[in-house]
């Protein structure tokens, strides 16, 4: 069975072909500038590549391209479209509505349009890429959603309701809705696997840190506490996003500065974070090497995101009276050895214990790096929503048969 994973974005078009046979990746790629040019960058299992500039009105036209490489020319890894079984579609924000993976159908697609409100950045271009993929695709051909909020509507509502007058919530919507569950959900199971345990018995703190952090308390397989909020921008210290900061500081500044509430979104979305505080970069890796060549605003931000990291497994590890193990995941989880050290460090009053030599130099790899005597494992666990969105895929289709 081969499965076509979509991630849409409001200017992009990221796509994965997967062999559910061996879950093998056959090809993927990325249609860009959508509606202010066109760009497309393809990659066969073997190499073969396309990486053309094209003419992307929308995404109907970015889909139209896709299927073209796909099934012409000299990258081509499929004889027609027909040979998808299923499109799979990351969402990023389903609300109450959507707690769990869902067959699309025209309804299903308006009210991921009509949430546009709560993540106006994804939900719209998500419902423009469902209504586009089913213009291009064999006719019949299901469609799935999965949603990023979906893993975290297990949360009680103890950890989801903010200290706001309820009407915010009943008239509004306003409450912790929580990001990455498909990375989180993925990760947490794969953890399970490697320790040979099953993951309704784990009391887990999943960290997937990249360019947008979230931490995630898992107990049972379940999430029950997450670090961002309503939207994306709260939390840990981010690439460019504030994480959290008191409200009254953010009125304070907006005035201040003289900005409207769009402008202030804005400062603490794009300027904030690791970018705003050492007002180099907004790239983890920059950091560091400014860090370790004495820029003090650069060793701060870094600093800072290792802190809260820090604050967020112990508070989790509280509340679920306990803890088994710690993942690291993302761009800078899997990849900073500094960062997963320093982490880390005096924690062993938690019994978490780093094997360093373990750690060291350790990139992307499914690994145990804890000490033989800690108490509380910690890995580095991989992620793949795409393998994640397709498997949900694959099953939900199988179950519709």
């Amino acid at each position: 069975m081969k499965i076509l994973v979509i991630n849409a974005g409001s200017s992009s078009l990221k796509y994965q072909l997967l062999d559910m046979d061996d879950e093998s990746v056959i090809a993927k790629g990325n249609c860009d500038r959508i509606g202010i040019g066109g760009h497309i960058k393809h990659t066969a299992f073997d190499g073969r590549t396309v990486d053309i500039d094209c003419d992307f009105p929308t995404h109907t036209e970015a889909f139209e391209k896709l299927v073209e490489v796909l099934t012409t020319g000299e990258a081509a890894v499929i004889g027609s479209m027909s040979e998808i079984a299923a499109v799979g579609h990351r969402i990023v924000q389903g609300a109450e509505r959507f707690s769990k993976t869902t067959l699309v159908d025209d309804d299903v697609i308006q009210q991921i349009d009509d949430l546009a409100e709560l993540a106006p950045v994804h939900n719209h271009p998500h419902a423009l890429a469902l209504r586009a993929c089913k213009k291009v695709i064999t006719p019949g051909t299901p469609q799935v959603v999965v949603f990023d909020t979906a893993f975290h509507q297990t949360m009680p509502e103890k950890a989801y309701m903010f200290g706001m007058p309820y009407e915010c919530y009943e008239k509004y919507h306003v409450r912790k809705y929580g990001f990455h569950g498909t990375s989180h959900r993925f990760v947490s199971q794969a953890l399970a696997d490697a320790m040979g345990k099953d993951v309704k018995d784990l009391k887990i703190v999943s960290c997937h840190l990249g360019n947008g952090s979230s931490i995630t308390a898992i107990e049972g397989g379940k999430s029950i506490d997450t670090s961002m909020g309503f939207t994306p921008l709260d939390g840990v210290i981010m690439g460019t996003r504030s994480g959290c900061v008191d409200p009254s500081a953010v009125t304070f500044i907006e005035n201040k500065l003289h900005l409207s509430a769009s402008e202030m979104s804005d400062y603490l979305n794009k300027k904030s974070g690791f970018l705003g505080i050492s007002g180099i970069s907004s790239d983890n890796r920059d950091i560091t090497a400014a860090a370790e060549h004495g820029d003090k605003k650069a060793k701060l931000a870094g600093e800072m995101l290792r802190y809260e990291i820090k604050k967020y497994i112990g508070s989790y590890a509280a509340i679920m009276n306990g803890l088994d193990a710690v993942i690291f995941t993302g761009g800078i989880g899997e990849n900073s050895d500094d960062l997963r050290a320093d982490v880390c460090a005096n924690m062993d009053f938690l019994g978490i214990k780093l094997d360093e030599k373990a750690n060291a130099g350790l990139r992307g790899k499914l690994a145990k790096i804890s000490a033989p005597d800690s108490k509380v494992e910690v890995w580095i666990v991989p992620t793949n929503e795409e393998l994640l969105i397709a498997r949900d895929t694959k099953e939900m289709v199988e179950k519709n048969k």
